[in-house]
Parts: structure tokens; C-alpha cells; sequence
């Protein structure tokens, strides 16, 4: 008969422990940041949804639009960081970018936004570029060094 006493062993002396390891490491591809992907995609989402947020549909009607399209771009770096972040971690200085943008667009896109709005954007700019930021440093922490 079995023993199927509920004892609790160690895992390490398990004899596929060190390829498990093995494999998970390889299926992460060394991502020190895989709890970044979330909050950028969350970023990307409120960026797009921001204009109906802080209510400047009617004043900022370019702006709308222009927050509108970032959010999107914002999300679909988010997701592309966790479908395929050995090819889409590089894109992390592209998000920084995008940060910058976001923060000096109220001045260029909008018409004499107020102060709601641009610290909206500011705010939603320095997130992006902090974030983006981190990214980037762990993508080069990760790229391998000739």
C-alpha cells in the first residue's frame, strides 16, 4: 500500500527541482520587471480614458484625441512587454518618449488648457517616463554583455 500521509517534504530534493528552475527562468527570459507590465497597461487605460475622467471633453477637444490615441499606444507597449519582452523591452526608451510627449502636449495640442488638465498630464507623463525607465534598466540589466 502507498503512503499517502500528508507529510511535507522539501522541495529541493525533489529529482526535477533543478530543471523546473531551469525552465522558469527560461520562460521569465530574465524579467526582473514582470510586475511592471500591469501598472503601464493600467497607465495606458486611464490616459485613454482621462479626458472623461477629469471632464474636458468639450473644452480640450483636440487634446481628447490626442490622449485618446497615447493611451492606446501606452496599452499596446504594456502588452507587447508581456507577450514578448525579449523583443519588446527595447521599445522602453519609446515609452520614456511618450512620457516626455505627454507632458509638454497640453501646451502644444491644447488651447489654453487649465490647470486640471495639465497637471493631469504632467502626472500621466511622469508615470510613463518612470516607468519606461525602469523597463529600459532592466532590459539592459538583462541583455547579454560580448
Amino acid at each position: 500500500m502507498a503512503n499517502v500521509s500528508p507529510t511535507r517534504g522539501d522541495m529541493t530534493t525533489h529529482p526535477d527541482a533543478s530543471e523546473m528552475r531551469d525552465r522558469y527562468a527560461r520562460v521569465l527570459g530574465g524579467r526582473d520587471v514582470a510586475l511592471v507590465d500591469g501598472p503601464v497597461f493600467l497607465l495606458g487605460l486611464y490616459c485613454a480614458a482621462s479626458p472623461w475622467i477629469v471632464h474636458y471633453t468639450t473644452s480640450q477637444p483636440a487634446l481628447v484625441t490626442h490622449n485618446l490615441i497615447m493611451g492606446i499606444a501606452i496599452g499596446l507597449l504594456a502588452l507587447g512587454f508581456t507577450r514578448a519582452p525579449e523583443r519588446m523591452y527595447g521599445l522602453s526608451w519609446a515609452m520614456c518618449a511618450l512620457g516626455v510627449w505627454l507632458i509638454i502636449s497640453p501646451w502644444v495640442v491644447g488651447e489654453s488648457p487649465d490647470a486640471g488638465v495639465l497637471w493631469n498630464n504632467i502626472i500621466i507623463g511622469a508615470l510613463t517616463v518612470i516607468l519606461g525607465l525602469v523597463c529600459a534598466g532592466a532590459a539592459a540589466k538583462a541583455s547579454p554583455r560580448p
